[in-house]
Parts: structure tokens; C-alpha cells; sequence
């Protein structure tokens, strides 16, 4: 084992490691990880919670870290664990997630808060295999990535997740739990995806509509995606699917999304 020496948590990095030891057993018991479970974490950290997944009977497990400081405290664990687990050093948003083999079909992690949204969007887009995360996010994300229509914190990544599956809040987490102490609170996310629509992810005109759509969230929906494409009728859309020519992005179904994205492919 490499010697460990004093470490500093880099806040650059999003460094706010889970502490608390009921907490990580709670993880554990939700993912419920079996014989034949193949995990992704991202953000090893010093290794608490990769201990805590090796210590059930999943088959296989990826961890991936960017922050070679920590390696002191993850050294000896492909010694323990031989055939079972492999240490990738890197960048998350970086890896594409569809080169690892065994392909993962769980993904259990406490994530850097910091990336919590590109990273969503990069594991949906090269991890299909994978049906299942468990993640530890800010608070403020989990409520806007579960937000229902007509509500201040839809946005474009919850839309998605609605329409490929589901996305709920399963425990609030205070900042007690972690060291260092963060300044916001926490939520385990519990997103659950099926084979549907699971296309969204990686298709450039969805999502080019959803982040113009929601660009300027106090604009009419109508005039945000004029700027989207403008060789769209948008008024005749809107009045063909029973959208209001008064309406704003929040406001919308994830179906009618949907309904509005089929009539621009046409």
C-alpha cells in the first residue's frame, strides 16, 4: 500500500467526501446490488463507499477517479478484491463509458456536485447499458431533475429522464455527513430508465430544442424557439398540438416535448 500522507480536499474538484457510515449502508441496501450486477461509480473519493459496494455480492465494479492525491487510499483495493475491480483515472466527463467491458447495468456514486448535470447527460449518452443510478447530488439538482410541469425547476435533463423512465428523491442528506462540511444540503437520486425513448440522449435536434426552449425562461416558448429553427410554423404547431401560443417552456408535458419534437423531425 502507497504511504498515505495529509490530504487536502481540492474545492475545485467538488471534494466532500460521505462521512457518515448509516448513510452509506442506506446507499448499499437501495441499489441492492447482486450476483450479476456490474456497478459504475464516478468519484472514488478515499474509498468509502467503493468499500462498502465490494462488500456485497455484485460481480464487477469500475471506479473512476480524476484525483491522483487519493491514490493512497485505493491502492491496496484491487489486491483485495482481485477480478472484481478496476481503477480508472480520469476524467468523468471525458471517459466514453461505452468502452467498458463488462458493460455496467447499475450506476451507485457520490458525485462532485459541481458536474452533476453534464455528467448525467454523458453517462445517458454512452452507458445504455445501464437501467439503474443511485447518486448523491446537491438538493437543489434532485428537485429540479424530479420537478413536475409548471414549476420554476423544470428543466431540459428532468424532461428527458421523465420520458426514458423515472427520477425520484428517495433521502435527503444533511451537510453533516460529509468532510469537509459542505454548504448545501444533499439528496440520493433514484433514477430508473427503460429501453424508450432512451434515443433522446444522444439525438442533437431534442436536445438543441429543450435548451433553447428553455434559454430565457420568462420569454413565451413560442418566441424562444423561433430562434431554435426558423423555418418552422411555429404558431400552426403549437395550435395543431393544444399548446397555448402564451406558454413558457416550464409549462409543458414531457409528451407534448415529445409531440413537439415528432412534428419537427417530419
Amino acid at each position: 500500500m502507497i504511504e498515505r500522507k495529509p490530504f487536502r480536499h481540492k474545492k475545485n474538484l467538488g471534494q466532500n467526501f460521505l462521512a457518515d457510515r448509516n448513510i452509506l449502508r442506506k446507499i448499499v441496501e437501495r441499489a441492492a446490488p447482486a450476483a450479476g450486477d456490474v456497478i459504475l461509480e464516478v468519484g472514488s473519493g478515499q474509498g468509502v463507499l467503493t468499500r462498502e459496494l465490494l462488500a456485497s455480492p455484485c460481480t464487477f465494479l469500475f471506479s473512476m477517479e480524476i484525483d491522483r492525491g487519493l491514490e493512497p487510499f485505493l491502492s491496496d483495493i484491487s489486491l483485495l478484491h482481485p477480478g472484481r475491480f478496476c481503477l480508472i483515472w480520469g476524467d468523468a466527463l471525458e471517459a466514453d463509458y461505452s468502452l467498458l467491458s463488462p458493460a455496467p447495468s447499475k450506476v451507485v456514486a457520490n458525485i462532485p456536485y459541481n458536474i452533476t448535470t453534464p455528467l448525467l447527460w454523458k453517462l445517458l449518452e454512452t452507458l445504455p447499458s445501464a437501467g439503474y443510478f443511485l447518486l448523491m447530488v446537491q438538493k437543489e439538482s434532485a428537485e429540479r431533475i424530479t420537478a413536475p410541469p409548471s414549476t420554476k425547476e423544470r428543466y431540459p435533463l428532468g424532461v428527458t429522464l421523465e420520458l426514458t423512465g423515472s427520477a425520484r428523491k428517495v433521502l435527503n442528506v444533511p451537510p453533516a455527513a460529509f468532510r469537509p462540511v459542505p454548504a448545501v444540503h444533499s439528496c440520493l437520486l433514484e433514477i430508473t430508465l427503460g429501453k424508450e425513448h432512451r434515443e433522446l440522449a444522444t439525438d442533437g435536434s431534442w436536445r438543441g430544442m429543450l435548451r433553447s426552449g428553455f434559454a430565457q425562461r420568462r420569454k413565451k416558448l413560442l418566441n424562444n424557439l423561433k430562434t431554435f429553427r426558423e423555418d418552422i410554423p411555429w404558431p400552426e404547431v403549437f395550435a395543431e398540438l393544444g399548446i397555448g401560443k402564451n406558454a413558457r417552456a416550464e409549462e409543458l408535458s414531457a409528451e407534448k416535448w415529445l409531440a413537439l419534437h415528432q412534428k419537427i423531425k417530419k
